[in-house]
C-alpha cells in the first residue's frame, strides 16, 4: 500500500514521536525542585540538566535533516527511536547529576535525529496540499500543546513516582512507535544511493559551537557578579563560528543548509516566528511554573493543572489554523497569533495577585496557548510549503532548529532576565544580610533564600521570604515585557517581510509554482 494512503496512521505515529521529544523540553520544570534536592545538584548543574538536551537538538537539527534527505527519513527515524529510548532508561537511573546531564544530551541526540523525519515523512505523506496544511497544523499543536503539557506530566508523575519516571515512561512508548514504523511506514525511495561519504561533519560541529558559546555568554550576564570578559568572549566566538559557518554553506555544492531558502519572504517570516513563539512559550512556561511552586507554594501536581489550559488551548489551535491557512493566509495568520500572544502575556503579568486557579488566569493561559498553537502551525506551514520536495528534510530541520533554538533561548534568555531583576530587587536589611548569606546566598536565587530561610528563626524567615516572593514577582514582570517585545517586533517583522514582497499564491497553491529558476524554493 503506497505511503499516502495510510497517511493519517503515519500522522499518528510520528505525531507519538514528536510528543516525546517536545514533553522531554519542559517536563522537568515541576521536577526540578525535587530533583535538585535528590541529587544535590548545583544552581549550574541545574540549569545544564535544563538545557543538556535542547542545546544538543538545537546544535544537531541541521546536519541531521540534511542527513535524512540523504540516508531516508523512515531509517532515521527508527534510529532516533532506539537511542532516544536507551538514553531515557539511562536517565531515569542516573545516581548523580553529571551522569543525568550526560543521558539527557544522548536524548538531544537522539531527538534530533528523527525530529526532522517527523515532519519530512508528513509532507512525503500528504500530496494534497489541503490535507497537508491540516497535518501540519496537527503536528505544530502537538510541539506546541506538547511543550506546555511537558510541567503537567511531570507534575502528575511525580505525585506518585520519584523523578526517574518523567523519563522511564519514554520506553514503552518508543517500543510502540517502532512497531508501528515497521509495519506501515514503508522505506524510502531515495533519489541517491544512501551514503555518508563526503557527508560534512565540521559544519555541523560550528552549528553547535555557534549555539553554545552563545547560550553560555547569555547565561553568564545573568549571574549576580558576571564575567563580562568572558560573555563578550562567548559572544565574539558565537558570531565568528557562525560567518565560518554562513561562508562555509555558500560555498559547499550541497550545504547543510541552503541559505537562498531565506530570500523567500514566507519561509523567512515562518523562521522568524517560529523561533519568537518557543521563546514565548518555553521561556515563559519556565518561569510561570516556577513561581507557583517557590512563591505560591503549590505542589508539583497543583502546578502542573494550574498551566493546563495552555496545552489545551494550543492542542485545539493547531489543527483549526491549519483548516484556516486557505482562507487566511500564512502571513496574516502568523500575525495575529504574535498579537494574541502579546495580549495574553500583558494580561499574565497584571494577573499575579489573582488566585492561580481561577477564572481570570485560565482564561489568559488558554488565550496564551491559542496564540502559540496558531503561530507555530502557520510558521511550520510557511517553511514547509516554501522549500521543494528534495529539501523537505533541510526545510524540516530548519524549522525544527528554530522551534527548539528558540525553546533554548527562552530559557536563556528569559531565564537571565529573571535572574538578573531578582537580584537587583532583592535588598535585604542588615539583620538579615549575615543570616541569609548576604549576596552568595539568598541573592543569588529564590532557590537560594527558601534554604537560607529554613536557618532562621520564624519572625527572620518570614521577613526574608516576603522580600524573596517581592524580589521574584518583579522579575516575573519583567519576564513578560521582554516576551511582549520580542512578540511584537517579530509581528512586525513578519509584517514588513509580508509588505516588501511581491504578491504571492494562495497556500492551496503547490509549492513547485512558485520556484525560480536556479534558486530551489525561492518565490516569486
Amino acid at each position: 500500500m503506497a505511503l499516502h494512503s495510510k497517511r493519517w496512521l503515519v500522522l499518528a505515529i510520528v505525531s507519538m514521536a514528536l510528543l516525546l521529544i517536545v514533553v522531554d523540553m519542559t517536563v522537568l520544570y515541576t521536577a526540578l525542585p525535587t530533583l535538585t534536592h535528590d541529587l544535590a545538584a548545583s544552581t549550574s548543574m541545574k540549569l545544564w540538566i535544563v538545557n543538556a538536551y535542547a542545546l544538543v537538538v538545537a546544535g544537531l537539527l541541521l546536519s541531521t535533516g540534511a542527513l535524512g534527505d540523504r540516508l531516508g527519513y523512515r531509517r532515521m527515524f527508527m534510529l532516533g527511536l532506539v537511542i532516544f529510548g536507551a538514553a531515557s532508561l539511562a536517565a531515569a537511573y542516573a545516581p548523580n547529576a553529571g551522569l543525568l546531564i550526560a543521558a539527557r544530551a544522548v536524548l538531544g541526540l537522539g531527538a534530533a535525529i528523527m525530529m526532522p523525519a517527523t515532519l519530512a515523512i508528513i509532507r512525503m505523506s500528504f500530496p494534497d496540499q489541503r490535507e497537508r496544511s491540516v497535518a501540519i497544523g496537527i503536528w505544530a499543536s502537538v510541539a506546541s500543546g506538547g511543550a506546555a503539557l511537558g510541567p503537567v506530566v511531570g507534575g502528575v508523575l511525580l505525585e506518585y513516582f520519584w523523578w526517574g519516571s518523567v523519563f522511564l515512561v519514554n520506553v514503552p512508548i518508543v517500543a510502540l512507535a517502532l512497531v508501528l514504523t515497521v509495519w506501515l511506514i514503508p522505506a524510502d525511495r531515495l533519489s541517491t544511493k544512501a551514503s555518508l561519504a563526503g557527508w560534512d561533519y565540521t559544519s555541523s560541529l560550528q552549528a553547535m559551537v555557534a549555539m553554545v558559546s552563545l547560550v553560555l555568554g547569555i547565561k553568564e550576564l545573568a549571574k549576580p557578579a558576571p564575567s563580562l570578559v568572558f560573555a563578550v568572549l562567548m559572544g565574539l566566538l558565537s558570531a565568528a563560528v557562525l560567518w565560518v559557518f554562513i561562508r562555509r554553506q555558500l560555498s559547499r555544492p550541497q550545504p547543510l543548509i541552503e541559505l537562498r531558502l531565506f530570500r523567500i519572504p514566507t519561509f523567512s517570516g515562518g523562521v522568524v516566528a517560529a523561533v519568537v513563539a518557543a521563546v514565548a512559550l518555553v521561556g515563559v512556561e519556565l518561569v510561570f511554573s516556577q513561581r507557583l511552586q517557590l512563591v505560591l507554594g503549590l505542589r508539583p501536581l497543583q502546578a502542573g493543572l494550574a498551566i493546563l489550559p495552555i496545552p489545551v488551548a494550543a492542542f485545539v489551535a493547531g489543527p483549526i489554523a491549519g483548516w484556516a491557512l486557505s482562507r487566511l493566509g500564512t502571513h496574516q495568520l502568523i500575525v495575529g497569533g504574535l498579537l494574541v500572544t502579546a495580549v495574553a502575556l500583558c494580561a499574565l503579568a497584571m494577573s499575579l495577585n489573582s488566585d492561580a486557579h481561577g477564572l481570570q488566569k485560565i482564561t489568559v493561559l488558554a488565550f496564551l496557548g491559542l496564540g502559540v498553537g496558531a503561530t507555530i502551525t502557520a510558521a511550520s506551514n510557511a517553511v514547509m510549503n516554501s522549500a521543494p520536495p528534495e529539501h523537505a528534510g533541510m526545510a524540516a530541520s530548519v524549522e525544527e532548529v528554530s522551534y527548539e533554538f528558540g525553546g533554548v533561548l527562552g530559557v536563556a534568555l528569559l531565564g537571565s532576565v529573571l535572574s538578573w531583576r531578582y537580584t537587583s530587587s532583592l535588598v535585604l536589611p542588615d539583620s538579615l544580610q549575615g543570616a541569609a548569606g548576604g549576596a552568595s546566598g539568598a541573592s543569588d536565587g529564590i532557590d537560594a533564600a527558601l534554604l537560607a530561610a529554613e536557618k532562621l528563626p520564624p519572625q527572620a524567615a518570614t521577613q526574608l521570604l516576603g522580600l524573596a516572593h517581592a524580589a521574584f514577582d518583579q522579575g516575573f514582570v519583567a519576564v513578560m515585557a521582554t516576551a511582549v517585545v520580542l512578540v511584537l517586533a517579530a509581528a512586525l517583522a513578519v509584517a514588513l517581510l509580508r509588505s516588501g514582497s511581491p504578491k504571492r499564491r494562495s497556500p492551496s497553491a503547490k509549492p513547485a509554482a512558485n520556484a525560480v529558476p536556479g534558486v530551489p524554493g525561492e518565490g516569486r
